[in-house]
This record gives structure tokens, sequence and C-alpha cells, in this order.
């Protein structure tokens, strides 16, 4: 499940993504659009900033713009860093691994073998998919994003 951090740093992309990118965009702005909480924006804006996903400028006709453009941002980079791991297990994680206290054969272990197979189909779609399919969706909410028939 997504934390709200990784939810609403997702939400602050997507608008200032679908701004102009010459354009700075502010806080306030982006707060009133997603109605999240200014403090809380504020400490996702600068992790973004930290990571270079996004840029600042302070001062009149300040504010915050994409780094990269949005087709190279891609979803897993966004949700790790916010998020964790992709992994449901910690011990079927790639960049987080933990063997499980309670777990007699890791090797054999039928549940670890599944969580790997969810692990990564959830990051090849996230791997795969980037801030613009996002700003894609809402700016034509007519498509459908792709989807895989489950039995």
């Amino acid at each position: 499940m997504l934390n709200k951090k990784t939810k609403y740093a997702f939400h602050a992309l997507t608008f200032i993504g679908k701004q102009n990118p010459e354009n700075r965009v502010q806080v306030k702005d982006i707060s009133k659009e997603t109605n999240i909480s200014k403090k809380f924006l504020e400490s996702i804006l600068l992790d973004l900033k930290n990571a270079g996903i996004l840029q600042s400028k302070s001062g009149k006709g300040g504010g915050y713009s994409l780094n990269k453009t949005p087709k190279e941002i891609e979803l897993a980079t966004i949700f790790r860093m916010f998020n964790g791991p992709i992994a449901l297990l910690s011990c079927a994680s790639l960049n987080y691994y933990q063997s499980c206290d309670d777990c007699k054969n890791e090797v054999e272990c039928g549940l670890r073998k599944i969580m790997m197979q969810v692990r990564d189909e959830t990051l090849k779609i996230l791997q795969n998919k980037t801030l613009q399919h996002i700003i894609d969706l809402e700016i034509n909410p007519n498509n459908k994003p792709q989807t895989t028939d489950y039995k």
C-alpha cells in the first residue's frame, strides 16, 4: 500500500508536470490544487529536490519545476524514495533484503517464491511507467491504462 508521502509526491509531481516547463510553480498553488498541507508538501518537495527530480528558485518568480522531463521520471524511483521496498516481504527484496526470523528454509519457502514473482511484476510495471503516463491519463481520462488479464 502506498503511504501518504508517496501518494502526495505523485500528486505534486503530476501537478507540476502538467504546467508549462518554463514556469515555476509555487508551493501554495501545489498545496491548493492537490489538497496537501503546505508544511507536509514542503518536506516532500525538498526530498524531491535533494534527489535531483525537482529544481527550485527563491524570490520573485520562484517556485518548483521538474529537473527532468516527465518521461524521464520512473514511478519506481519515486515509490522507493518515499515508500521503501517494492517487495512485500523483506526476504524477497532486491535492495532491502533481510532474512525472515521465523523462516526454516528460505530456499524452499513457497511464500517467498511467490512474493518474489509479485515483486518482479510490480517492479516491471513501475520501471516501465513514468510520470508522463500519469499526466497523459489525467489529461485524457478516456484513455485506459494497459492492464494484464489475470486468472
